[in-house]
């Protein structure tokens, strides 16, 4: 596989010039946005992020307590990001096609449904059975301040998520599980969504149903880290702030570790919403990539994707009966 050029993939151990220069291809490619243009633009996720907040902090309870308000919320975000990639396109190579749209909202609608059941039947629902048979309170939660119970939701769900993250990319039989999400060769609004659906559920397990906590509040959580992941994976040429940027994940940090060079180079800004706990834990890693995927960038099917973990034992059963393997195709 060809090593992309400093242009395309730039890490903190490239020249600082060459980090300079790619910082600033974003407004070299639209020479007629003037500052105040670029500055609002930089704004919008951090400005859909307060939306969201004040949504859920000051909506009646009608709406809040509903279980369709997250769903529709969660899908509301997610399409309205797609619309400002059709304005504020980011790499023209990560344009959405049809195709790409099409397994893109399978996905999402696949997580929305069997993952989201899955989630709640065989671990959400367990685990709250299990704190009530063993007598645990949690209600100094629930007493908590609207905006700190939703720090709590972001923090917990964040935390298991980084440390899950990084197991997917140190012990090879949970790699297999999460790789097929690295094999996406372009990033946009819903592509968070894609992957395996063992890893799916995996990756949202959490320890949040131990807690009593305000709906409302816990609503707001998940409705915040769906912002910073949808615009994490987005084809939008927004780069937020440093008062964003240095706690939540960007499309810049996502991109690199969605990095097309090799999978070394993918171990690093683990924190699907929350970079700053790669800052703690000393897994950032400052930079963007253009190019992302992996094998070559080769793409996989919806049926690949279901299959992928499972390969090698295909393929060492196929070698015994002298078949052909994927791998030999």
């Amino acid at each position: 596989m060809g090593r992309p050029s400093d242009r395309d993939t730039i890490s903190e151990n490239a020249p600082a010039s060459a980090a300079a220069s790619y910082s600033s291809t974003i407004s070299e490619r639209n020479p007629n946005e003037s500052p105040v243009k670029r500055t609002v633009i930089n704004l919008i996720p951090p400005a859909t992020l307060v939306a969201v907040v004040m949504f859920w902090w000051f909506a009646p309870a009608s709406v809040t307590e509903s279980p369709w308000s997250i769903v529709v919320a969660g899908l509301a975000i997610s399409f309205f990001v797609l619309g400002l990639e059709q304005v504020l396109e980011r790499h023209e190579g990560w344009r959405l096609t049809r195709k790409e749209f099409a397994t893109d909202l399978f996905y999402l609608t696949l997580q929305y449904t069997a993952i989201g059941w899955a989630t709640e039947t065989l671990a959400d629902k367990p685990l709250a059975s299990f704190k009530e048979s063993i007598g645990i309170s949690t209600e100094w939660a629930m007493q908590m301040p609207f905006l700190l119970q939703v720090a709590l939701v972001i923090f917990l769900y964040e935390f298991g998520q980084y440390w899950m993250h990084r197991l997917m990319h140190d012990w090879y039989p949970a790699w297999l599980t999460h790789a097929p999400h690295h094999h996406i060769t372009q990033l946009n609004a819903m592509k968070g969504s894609v992957g395996n659906p063992i890893e799916l559920f995996l990756i949202s397990l959490s320890v949040i149903a131990i807690f009593d906590l305000d709906t409302a509040a816990l609503f707001c959580g998940f409705n915040v880290l769906t912002v910073v992941s949808t615009f994490a994976h987005a084809n939008v040429r927004s780069d937020p702030p440093l008062f964003y940027s240095y706690v939540f994940t960007t499309i810049r940090h996502h991109s690199l570790h969605h990095t097309a060079l090799s999978y070394e180079d993918t171990r690093c800004n683990y924190g699907n919403s929350l970079i700053l706990l790669d800052r703690i834990f000393g897994t950032f890693r400052e930079g963007e990539s253009k190019e992302v995927g992996q094998d070559d960038r080769k793409r996989l099917s919806i049926y690949e994707q279901f299959i992928f973990p499972f390969q090698p034992l295909i393929n060492r059963f196929k070698a015994r009966r002298g078949k052909p393997s994927s791998a030999d195709i």
